[in-house]
Order: structure tokens, then sequence, then C-alpha cells
């Protein structure tokens, strides 16, 4: 309830109050508190403010760049990431949060969708940027290299700019056309179909994540472990973003590693950690040590955490109170589990309900959409059965959609769900209530699986396949492994001509982040389709990758070899010990 108090108080404020008012709050009340430790530097809150100045008040110098104008951030986990940000909301400017991990055609894709007319980019990523440089230079794009040189044509050096560069307070006036209804970031996700996704999270989305920290009583006292991606929701809105509300200190790393975590939760006396499933699961494969409860953590949080991991987690590294959430980038609702039920993912209330009214849905994953009656309304899920999570869409509630992509942000929308004329979000996602009112996730439907914590859109990886020269269709769907989490993904193909593993390979590299390549694929004589030509899973889903249940040529991804092998039961049994990695 204080929550939504708070919110309340800080949308009636004028001058409006956001995210970044918030910051220099609380640089003004403890300017000299650590805010940010990265391997072997330190950052107090009056540092992070005087460094944001000079990297806003060089960007504002630069040619091609005014006040207000959306940039692009091509970055990692580092101080400089959290500064840029900083900087550009000081300028009013809206930050697109490109994944460090995409390339070619999809890093043009995601600059250009976005509206962004410049592009900061860290030093380790030259390299990928000069690959597209040539495609964004003749759209007058200014690229700026956080580093202090650059040899590379259209391709600026900015940190000895920034060095040199005034660390006195920008005018506020700079901001000044900033509502509540800008854009405030966009944070890219595959959320169904097609290349990644613009979302667009605007001003009041931004200072609703505020109180997520705070709402689970973490204050200025708590040292927070953030190792999550920073161009990720979790990362961003929950770590950095819900550090601002409460006054904390973040220990940032530039990757998630099992077997230096505890090690860095005890040298810096780590209180509060985030984690996805993933996270929690490689944390209790490691090997055990007698020093594993020795440490100051008394609180996760974060999503994905299935049941048995969440009890093993506890069991072995002691009282941690876990906090598991649900939310989407993009959506319009999200649930927090206050009361610690393991498996749960909140627990559905009268106020949560009446602001943020949702439903859960009858969804027929056969045909892959909501069954509706007679009156061609939806039907509600009864309590204790699956349904389909969709949310009202209102002022308070509000579903921006994604950045030029009218066509993937009207999927999103369902119409007609309870009332004629009456709109909805569609979440993707499959929940189910129990009798005590707790929530539970339960899949995602449709186009759309989950590995190694990203979001995979089928659609994305089967376009790309088919532009393969010898793929004719291709069927792509996610696949369980035994002590996995989520879906490693898997095609079903036809071929033009003959199956080539390293020329398949090699594309795959050209056009998709690791994460998003198939592991597996296996070559048909015809893709099965539905009576209405949709390209049938299930059974698909279901055989998986066994050698065994497939009868069709079955290939097995091998970053070693550079290709795609024949796989055999020796390797299949080989993926299941774990002994083989995915």
């Amino acid at each position: 309830m204080q929550i939504i108090v708070t919110f309340a108080s800080r949308r009636r404020r004028k001058p409006n109050f956001f995210v970044l008012d918030r910051f220099l709050e609380q640089t003004a009340a403890r300017p000299d508190q650590v805010f940010i430790v990265f391997e072997n530097e330190r950052y107090t809150y009056a540092q992070t403010d005087r460094r944001s100045n000079q990297l806003a008040h060089a960007l504002s110098a630069q040619p091609g760049y005014k006040a207000g104008d959306t940039v692009a951030m091509f970055m990692g986990n580092e101080p400089t990431f959290l500064f840029t940000w900083l900087a550009l909301a000081k300028l009013g400017s809206p930050a697109a949060l490109l994944n460090h991990n995409i390339r070619s055609k999809s890093l043009l894709h995601c600059f250009s969708c976005s509206g962004a007319k410049v592009l900061m980019v860290a030093p380790e990523l030259r390299s990928a940027v000069e690959d597209v440089v040539p495609s964004l230079t003749p759209q007058g794009v200014t690229v700026l290299l956080m580093d202090n040189h650059s040899s590379t044509p259209g391709i600026l050096s900015f940190t000895e700019k920034a060095n040199t560069s005034s660390d006195c307070p920008l005018p506020r006036s700079l901001r000044s056309h900033i509502t509540f209804k800008s854009p405030a970031v966009y944070i890219y996700t595959s959320g169904t179909t097609g290349l990644p996704k613009a979302a667009v999270v605007n001003q009041t989305r931004l200072l609703m994540a505020l109180a997520v920290l705070s709402s689970s009583g973490v204050s200025s006292e708590d040292v927070i472990y953030l190792n999550l991606p920073l161009y990720h929701t979790a990362g961003f809105v929950i770590g950095f973003i819900g550090s601002i509300e409460t006054g904390s200190t973040i220990v940032l790393r530039r990757k998630f590693s099992a077997s230096q975590f505890w090690d860095d939760c005890r040298k810096h006396n780590v209180t509060v950690i985030q984690y996805i499933g993933e996270v929690m699961r490689y944390l209790c494969n490691t090997t055990k040590r007698e020093s594993e409860r020795d440490h100051k953590v008394r609180l996760a949080i974060g999503n994905g955490l299935r049941a048995e991991v969440w009890r093993e987690f506890v069991l072995r590294f002691g009282d941690i109170h876990i906090r598991e959430f649900y939310a989407s980038t993009e959506g319009n609702v999200g649930f927090i589990n206050y009361a610690g039920k393991i498996g749960a993912i909140g627990r559905v209330n009268f106020i949560h309900a009446k602001l943020f009214p949702f439903v859960l849905i009858k969804y027929d994953t056969e045909r892959d959409e909501p069954l509706r009656g007679e009156d061609g309304l939806c039907l509600k899920a009864p309590k204790g059965e699956t349904g389909l999570l969709v949310c009202k869409v209102t002022d308070i509630a509000p579903f921006e959609g994604y950045a030029q992509n009218q066509e993937q942000t009207e999927k999103k929308r369902l119409r007609h769900v309870l009332k004629t004329g009456d709109l909805y979000f569609n979440s993707g996602d499959l929940m189910r209530i129990d009798q005590d009112n707790f929530i539970y996730f339960q899949d995602r439907v449709g186009d759309t699986f989950r590995w190694k914590g990203e979001n995979v859109a089928t659609t994305e990886v089967s376009d790309i396949l088919t532009i393969c020269d010898f793929i004719n269709e291709a069927n792509v769907y996610g696949v369980q492994v035994p002590g996995h989490e989520g879906r490693v993904g898997m095609a079903a193909v036809t071929l033009k001509e003959d199956f080539d593993g390293r020329i398949l390979y090699s594309h795959m590299c050209a056009y998709l982040p690791s994460y998003a390549r198939p592991r597996f694929v296996r070559t048909q004589g015809a893709v099965e389709v539905t009576g209405t030509f949709k390209q049938m899973k299930l059974k698909l889903v279901q055989q998986g990758f066994d050698p065994r249940q497939v009868q069709d040529p079955l290939f097995v991804l091998d970053d070693r070899e550079k290709s795609y092998l024949t796989m055999t039961s020796d390797i299949y049994q080989s993926i299941l010990s774990g002994h083989t990695k995915l």
C-alpha cells in the first residue's frame, strides 16, 4: 500500500518528478556514500553525479546531437553504462539499451528501430560496430567510442572530450519537455515473433519500478550484488533503478560467475543478491564448500526459480529470504511473492486486482489462441486451472508497445475479452491461481521459448534459417533438457540440397547470438502444418532430440568443430549427463 501512496504523491509533484530527481535527492543526502563498486574502482554518489555531468556536457557539444534525441548504448556491465544513462536522463534523452551480444543485421535492426541518432560504444565492442559503420554513416549516425582514441573512420573517440568537460550540473530546462508518457528507455525483447523489438518503457513505468527493492525492505545500508545484464529489465530496472530509490551500494560485475559468486559476496559484505532461475541452479551445482554459509546475504530477489531449486538453495546456503517476482519488459502487470511461498510468483489481493485488472482466460494450446464462448468473449479459467494471463490496458496500467513496430504491438493487444470492445495486454504466459490465491507461472505459449535467461523468438530464427542457401522451410521450437532451466532451441527443416553443417554453423553465428542458435536440427521431407497452415510443433517438442525417437537425420551444434555434427547415442547421453555443456 505504501508503494502506491509514494507513487501517487510523486505523480502530483511540480515540476514533474522522475527517477533522475530521486538520484539527485540521494546525491544531496549521501554524497560521500559509495554508490558503485566495480573491480578495483569505487564511485560515490557525488562522483557518479559529476561524471555523468561531464558525459552530458560532452555529448551536448557533439555535432549531430541535440538534447532530447534518442541515444543507443552498446555497452557491457561497467560503471560507464550507469554514468551514461544518468547523463542522457539529464539531457532529456531516451536511451536504447542494446544487447551487447547482437551483431551484424540484428545490431542494425535494433539500432534503427529505436530511432536513435547517436550510438555510444564500449571499447571492447569496437569490432562489432566496425562491421556496421558502412551502413550507419550514410544515415548520418554519430558513433562515439568510449575511449581516448579511435583510428576507425566513422567512429569518433569520446572519453577524452568527456574528461575535459565541465562537471557542473546541467540546466533543468534541457529536460523540461519530458512528461510521464515520454519514453525513458527502450529495452529489447524477442517477446513473440520477429527480430528483437524495442519495448517502450515510459517515465511512469520507470517511476513505479523505483519501489521494487524498497518494498522488499532494502535500505541505504544494503549492498546489492548486480551481475545480471544491464541491458535487460532485471539488471537495469530492479538492480540499478531500484538501488537509486533505496540509496544502496551496487557491487557491479561484468557477468555472472558461479565459482566467484560467494567469494564476491564475502569480500564486499553483500546483503542482497539478484537472480534469474539459471543463476540459482548454477550455484546449487557448484562443489560444496565449508564456507558457503559464511556470508551476509539476507535477501534474494528475482524470477524464474523452480520450486525444487528454491528448496535446495535455502537448505544449502542458509536462511536467505527469497522474493520471487513476475514481470515482463513491455507488460502492464506484475506480481511479487512477499509471503515466501515456495514456487509462487505472488499472491492475488483485492487492491492489486483493482489497480491492475487482470484475469486468467482459457487457452487452446493446440490452436494457439484463447477459447471464446458463443458470444465471442473469452472464458475465465476457474481457480486451480491454468489460463492465459491478460491485463486490462488503463492509464495506470498502460501498454506502450514496441517502437516503430505497430504490427507486433497489435499482436500483444487482445480485444473483446470480458466485454465487447475492451482492450487487454496479452502476456503470452500461462498461470494458475490456487485455492489460497497464490499465483504460479506455468509456461509460455506460442512462438517463444526461454533459454539462458533470454527470450528466443521462433519466427526470427526460422526466418534466418530459411535464408541459408540449402534450407527450404524451417520449424523452430524449444525442447527441454534435464537439469536445465527453460528450453533449448531446435529446428525441423526441409532441404533444397544436401545439408552442410559447417555452412549452417557459420550462417547462425553471423546472424544470431549464441543463446538463439538452434542446438539441434532435424531434416524432414516436409514440414507438417495444421488445417490453418500453422506449423505443428507439439509432436516435435515431445520427441525432442533423442535419436531413438527421431527417425529423421538429426544434428547437434558443436562449437569446437564449428559445425553441426550427426547426433549419436553417445553424444545424447553426454548431454543428459551434463558432461557436454549446452
